[in-house]
């Protein structure tokens, strides 16, 4: 495949509950269209069912809008990328349903594509304002299901160096948020809060954890109890020190995530690090990772904020890196709702 002529390649993302569909031409984003769900906030989480049904009703509008924006047919598309796994199945079957039938119609290439790969690749999109790392690269990728160390040896080369052993990371800040009584998702909630509070006014134990791995669920479990005994003690104990427990949970996880990050660059020498998936948007995360460079002289690099929660332009990306190796999915591929990110 050469690059010499305009490539159109329609992603489509619906691994959990926002419906997103993208147009990238040469890896270059044309077009970012993402619908949220609104109406699982009112549940506390997502409820797969309901997010099935939403995306359903939303998929045609989402493809629509995004071919609009390019300013492009659907004749003009050279193949369709959709994400195969991993995430909800229910939501994940509409999405894989849907791209088989639109590209068997338009009799162009159907291209399987992980979510998590996606999430890494999205640094390789074509944006003045985006440094792309070089290989080999580490890469931190955080989100609602996912924390893992990622070495990044090609655009299709990629070895877990280290995960976690039960909860995610962003399932440690939604969680720690509920347990503050903030709405769902908590994650922004706290991170905002955080600015406003001292870091170092709790002390909350961090799990001991060999190798690169992580772990989540001792920490949930000592802010629950910690949360519980202070407001036994004085009821308005929240209320009146919410900055300062935000704040202190915040720093706790990003100690977490930053020992092992220290730990993976010393095991393998590698000083290019990056970070993705949906907690990559935390500030303070993004703060601590853009020190390492003067603290070490690390490179680090950051995506846009608008391709670190799940969109389609990093699935499109992905399957464009896929389309120039003619790396094409036939019509039995399935959705897979467990998927590490070295598997296709």
């Amino acid at each position: 495949m050469t690059k010499n002529r305009s490539i159109y390649i329609l992603g489509i993302e619906s691994s959990c509950d926002d419906t997103s569909a993208a147009v990238i031409c040469n890896g270059k984003v044309l077009s970012n269209v993402v619908a949220n769900q609104e109406i699982h906030a009112k549940y506390g989480g997502v409820v797969p069912e309901l997010a099935s049904r939403a995306h359903q009703q939303n998929i045609v509008p989402v493809i629509q809008q995004a071919l609009e924006q390019a300013n492009i047919g659907k004749k003009d598309l050279k193949a369709i990328a959709f994400t195969r796994g991993p995430g909800l199945m229910g939501s994940l079957l509409v999405g894989t349903s849907f791209s088989k039938s639109l590209s068997q119609a338009l009799n162009i290439p159907l291209i399987a594509v992980n979510h998590m790969q996606g999430h890494v690749l999205a640094h390789f999109i074509e944006d003045e304002n985006q440094q792309k790392p070089p290989f080999p690269f580490l890469c931190l990728t955080i989100s609602g299901g996912h924390t893992q160390i990622v070495k990044i040896s090609s655009y299709a080369s990629m070895e877990i160096l280290g995960e976690t052993i039960d909860d995610a990371v962003g399932e440690a800040f939604d969680k720690s948020a509920k347990i503050l009584g903030l709405p769902y998702p908590g994650g922004p909630f706290i991170d905002k809060y955080a600015k406003l509070g001292n870091p170092t006014a709790f002390k909350f134990t961090k799990p001991k954890v060999d190798g690169l791995n992580f772990s989540f669920s001792g920490l949930k479990t000592g802010i629950l109890y910690f949360v519980q005994k202070k407001v036994a003690e004085n009821p308005d104990f929240i209320k009146e020190n919410l900055h300062d427990i935000c704040a202190s949970i915040q720093a706790t996880i990003i100690d977490i995530l930053t020992d092992k990050m220290e730990a993976a660059v010393k095991q393998t020498g590698i000083k290019h690090f990056a970070i993705a998936g949906g907690v990559s948007a935390n500030s303070g995360i993004r703060e601590a990772l853009k020190s390492f460079e003067t603290k070490y002289g690390w490179t680090t690099y950051i995506p846009k904020f608008e391709y670190t929660t799940d969109n389609a332009a990093m699935i499109a990306i992905a399957g464009y890196f896929k389309f120039l190796e003619a790396d094409f999915s036939t019509k039995n591929v399935i959705a897979t709702a467990r998927l590490k990110v070295h598997e296709n």
